[in-house]
């Protein structure tokens, strides 16, 4: 067994945060590592937290993080931002609020970038969580960047997404038509004690009995204030709920469970999605080193030629690519 293998097996904080910057800086030797890991996971459950900014998601995650330590669970948060995680923004927040996790053995905190992605959430995440769960965290918690309803990324790593709203969305209800509404296993009203919060979260209830296809699990809505520790164990057993849902609903075809069943279409989902970004690096480091090619996106550029019918014909010719276009060369 890989020696860094073992070490991340026995839960070493440090070789868990070198591996996951060798992912995150695409380093072709923690491949090997990545597919020893897989063979260590299934054993961990993943929160998905999602909501608009000043929602209060750092304190959440800080305050179930603690209610699940005292229940003797071990912890594994991934706090997303949207900018570089070292030049602070939102990350100092998240740091400063959950400062008092960081001395706890039983919990593991990292701050990753977007790095430009789409959905609030970088690809690289997905393998970050088996890293956490190969480590043997119990629950592991993604809080997501906060941009609303176009987070539906976090759909590819949570086992149970948990939205966030506070009194003060307003209108924010009427957006998650567009989405979020739909990804949503269980929605949160955080800041309860402010003027509106009842309404919202009745409002919450009436959007989901008139949704246009009744769903076996209907999402609860639970009030909470988080800074003050208020409705976290209510949170948290809701959560439960909904995993023994997924753990005793039976999967379609092969599996055992609808929780394994979504994970499957999960782990499909990052093959196609690592195999499109991996050929869209390679056909750019092509084109960035061959003349010819280099020429053809010239001519694309000065209006010589139409862009899609010249994707086209390129793809058509295999040859135009060189024999070596899928290699690392």
């Amino acid at each position: 067994m890989n020696d860094d293998v073992a070490r991340v097996l026995g839960g070493d904080q440090r070789v868990i945060s070198r591996i996951m910057t060798s992912l995150e800086r695409r380093f072709p030797a923690v491949t090997s590592v990545i597919k020893e890991l897989d063979h260590h996971t299934g054993n961990a459950y993943t929160i998905g937290l999602t909501g608009p900014p000043g929602v209060g998601k750092s304190t959440l995650v800080d305050r179930l993080t603690g209610h699940l330590r005292a229940l003797g669970l071990t912890v594994g948060i991934i706090a997303v931002d949207p900018d570089s995680p070292f030049s602070g923004g939102s990350i100092l927040g998240d740091r400063i609020r959950m400062q008092r996790h960081y001395l706890d053995s039983g919990v593991f905190i990292r701050s990753v970038s977007t790095r430009g992605q789409g959905g609030g959430l970088p690809r690289t995440v997905k393998c970050l969580v088996r890293v956490l769960d190969a480590a043997g965290k119990d629950v592991i918690i993604v809080e997501t960047v906060g941009v609303g309803q176009t987070e539906l990324g976090v759909m590819g790593v949570a086992d149970t997404i948990v939205v966030a709203l506070m009194p003060e969305s307003g209108d924010t209800i009427q957006t998650l038509k567009a989405g979020v509404l739909e990804i949503a296993n269980l929605f949160l009203v955080n800041k309860a004690d402010r003027e509106g919060a009842d309404r919202m979260a009745a409002a919450l209830r009436s959007m989901l009995q008139i949704a246009a296809e009744p769903q076996d699990w209907e999402p609860p809505v639970v009030l909470t204030r988080a800074d003050r520790g208020e409705g976290i164990e209510a949170l948290w057993e809701e959560i439960e709920s909904h995993r023994n849902y997924l753990s005793t609903s039976a999967g379609a075809g092969d599996y055992r469970s609808l929780l394994e069943e979504r994970r499957g279409e999960r782990r499909r989902a990052e093959f196609l999605e690592t195999l499109q970004e991996e050929l869209f690096q390679r056909l750019k480091a092509r084109i960035e080193r061959e003349q010819t090619l280099q020429s053809i996106v010239e001519d694309i550029g000065n209006g010589k030629l139409e862009p899609y019918s010249a994707a086209s014909e390129l793809l058509a010719d295999p040859a135009a690519l060189g024999s070596s276009f899928l290699s690392n060369e």
